[in-house]
């Protein structure tokens, strides 16, 4: 490594931080503990290969929002210079889009295809699936609905399995109609190939097929990017994995960065094997543990340390911190889950006196509904809080409206686009959408004027359509036009059309950034403007201070002042579902560990020591088994059994 650089890497990291970042040749895999700095690594790694002479467009850095990329890039580009805002980073979608546009002839769609989200899958499952549907009413039975269906197909996908093995695993309940569901599997990629359209998996799935079976493009990635970093790698899946091996080089500079006691998405497909795995995968791997924390006190940190020590597979780590004092967490057990709730609000009231902001206080649970009870007793006292989930901004039905219009002057053959158009339009049904489109897909647009003067309202569409279609039109002005005409059905269509139409003008502004329609569409589907838990919190604490409830899965990444745990009982956390499969215990131990690591100051879990489970007719009153056994010293114990104790 030569001398002289701008940045004095070894005054501005830590011992093990430095380590990964002047790392030299072959293959580096980083642990990167909770609060350890990973993306302060990963920042310095790449504005050192930029000035150690790297060429930033040889340099492929992967994540799993764009955000995270962009920002990585950002700090780099401050740190060093603007050559670092060059190197290629993305999402593995974002990436694999890119590929299969520039090779697209190689994939099958030499015209190019249109990008489908969750919600044009199921739509697409919908239609295919309706012949199946009316065969099975004469029965008892009935098929599974067309989310279910899509979450099997994808769930097949991104854990390599059968689509028999998931349902038999995951939906028993289903295996009568297994012929029915791989017959509308096949129907639906059928459709999909037919028309031009790829869902999020297809773009992983299509991208690892290409490197397979044409060594050509596979040397040539591998040829163009001398190094790769992958941030997050614990939480990729099999194929995102393979994907990565097949573009290494062969000097096999890859540099991944991850916390295998943080792999907590399985139900997403994430391959807990894979972080575990890598050594073995890339010999010669050298490991480096980032385990100095910069969130939590030193008595939080022994009582994660203790709780990841139980697991039966991991990288052995132990957090530490320069911060002193702190007290050591709590865990009280409370009479009823009524006592839970009493005592958890007057906790919070007491903090709140103490001069801590709502906002640095957050409530995590393992499911959504064992925060119920609570959200009553924070309601009775007059304590505001957020509790994160519903629908995301891109699965909005009149967010998709607008889109469709759009896509359509994209890509002709768009089924589903077409008939979310043509069901907008007065006096149009499923039948004579179908028949529109076959028109417009044989003849093109101008076909729809035969059918003007049996359906009037088709008049003012082809001239939208039309409008849009002009050579060189922004697609900011193609957005405009198309909301001049969806704003009367805007109205008529929604109660709540201002508050809609604000979200529609979000969108326009969004499109003022592009310069070419299709980079739009997809951006709208990879990387959707979805505000991240972190960027509500920020937008939500500027309107009003609240209190945080959320699931853990939420809450990864984010930290707060003080944290209460609630639920922590066997049974509940882990779940009843999990205390059969070991694989499945070992994700809830991590999903312990992920909830505990959130907290920097105070941590406070919580139980009802006495449950009747109605499932399972028994009753619960054990703590979590990742708590049971750890030692008083590291982990204090309380119970209230009246509701005048709080």
């Amino acid at each position: 490594m030569s001398t002289g650089y701008k940045i004095d890497y070894r005054s501005q990291l830590n011992p093990s931080q430095y380590e990964a970042v002047i790392h030299g040749q072959g293959p580096l895999l980083v642990i990167a503990g909770a609060g350890s700095g990973k993306t302060r690594t990963l920042t310095y790694r790449v504005a050192r290969l930029v000035e150690d002479g790297i060429h930033p467009s040889s340099i492929l850095l992967l994540s799993f929002t764009r955000k995270a990329a962009q920002e990585m890039l950002s700090r780099a580009a401050n740190l060093l210079d603007r050559r670092c805002r060059e190197v290629a980073g993305g999402t593995f979608h974002s990436f694999a889009n890119s590929v299969l546009r520039r090779w697209k002839d190689r994939i099958g769609f030499p015209k190019g295809f249109t990008i489908i989200d969750r919600a044009d899958s199921e739509d697409l499952i919908k239609l295919v699936s309706t012949p199946y549907s009316a065969k099975n009413k004469a029965k008892i039975t009935r098929l599974p609905r067309k989310s279910t269906l899509a979450t099997m197909f994808s769930r097949a996908v991104n854990k390599n399995l059968a689509l028999e093995d998931i349902v038999y695993n995951d939906y028993p309940q289903f295996t009568y109609c297994l012929d029915e569901i791989y017959s509308i599997n096949q129907q639906y990629n059928e459709q999909k190939q037919a028309h031009c359209l790829v869902d999020y998996d297809d773009l992983l799935t299509l991208f690892l097929g290409l490197l397979q079976d044409f060594p050509d493009i596979r040397n040539r990635l591998a040829d163009t990017y001398a190094h790769i970093l992958v941030d997050e790698y614990q939480d990729t899946n099999f194929i995102q994995s393979e994907l990565v091996s097949l573009i290494t080089n062969p000097e096999r500079n890859i540099m991944v960065v991850g916390d295998d006691s943080q792999s907590i998405y399985a139900f997403r497909g994430a391959n807990f094997k894979n972080i575990i795995g890598f050594p073995e995968k890339f010999p010669g791997t050298r490991v480096i543990k980032l385990e100095e924390n910069y969130r939590s006190v030193q008595p939080i940190l022994d009582l994660t340390n203790r709780i990841i020590d139980q697991a039966g597979e991991k990288f052995s780590k132990c957090l530490f911190t320069r911060k002193t004092g702190g007290r050591v967490p709590q865990l009280v057990a409370t009479a009823d889950e009524h006592l839970q709730s009493g005592f958890v609000a007057s906790e919070i009231l007491r903090l709140k006196r103490r001069g801590i902001p709502l906002a640095d206080i957050a409530v995590l649970f393992r499911a959504g509904f064992h925060a119920f009870d609570l959200e009553i007793e924070l309601t009775r006292r007059n304590l505001p809080f957020v509790k994160y989930g519903g629908f995301k901004f891109m699965e909005s039905a009149h967010i998709k409206d607008l889109l469709a219009y759009l896509r359509i002057t994209v890509a002709i053959n768009d089924r589903l686009s077409w008939y979310r158009v043509f069901n907008l339009v007065d006096r149009v049904g499923p039948a004579t959408a179908e028949k529109l489109f076959q028109a417009v897909s044989q003849h093109g647009i101008g076909a729809l004027e035969s059918f003007c003067k049996k359906l009037p309202a088709l008049g003012p569409l082809l001239e939208v359509i039309r409008a849009m279609a002009v050579e060189g039109l922004a697609p900011v002005s193609k957005g405009e036009a198309a909301l001049k005409y969806y704003l009367p059905i805007l109205r008529k269509k929604y109660d709540d059309h201002p508050k809609r139409l604000r979200d529609l003008e979000q969108l326009l502004s969004i499109m003022e950034r592009y310069d070419q329609l299709p980079e739009f569409l997809d951006d709208m589907v990879l990387e959707p403007p979805a505000a991240s838990v972190k960027d509500n919190l920020i937008a939500d604490s500027q309107a009003q201070e609240h209190l945080v409830l959320s699931t853990v899965h939420s809450a990864k990444g984010l930290e707060w002042h003080t944290v209460f745990i609630i639920w922590a009982l066997d049974g509940r956390f882990p779940s009843f579902r999990s205390l059969d499969n070991n694989d499945n215990i070992e994700e809830e131990r991590r999903l312990m560990y992920v909830a505990t690591t959130r907290a920097r100051e105070n941590l406070i879990i919580t139980y009802p020591a006495q449950v009747y489970d109605r499932s399972s007719g028994t009753i619960l009153y054990r703590p979590s088994r990742f708590l049971d056994s750890i030692a008083e010293n590291f982990l204090e114990r309380h119970f209230i059994d009246r509701e005048d104790q709080i």
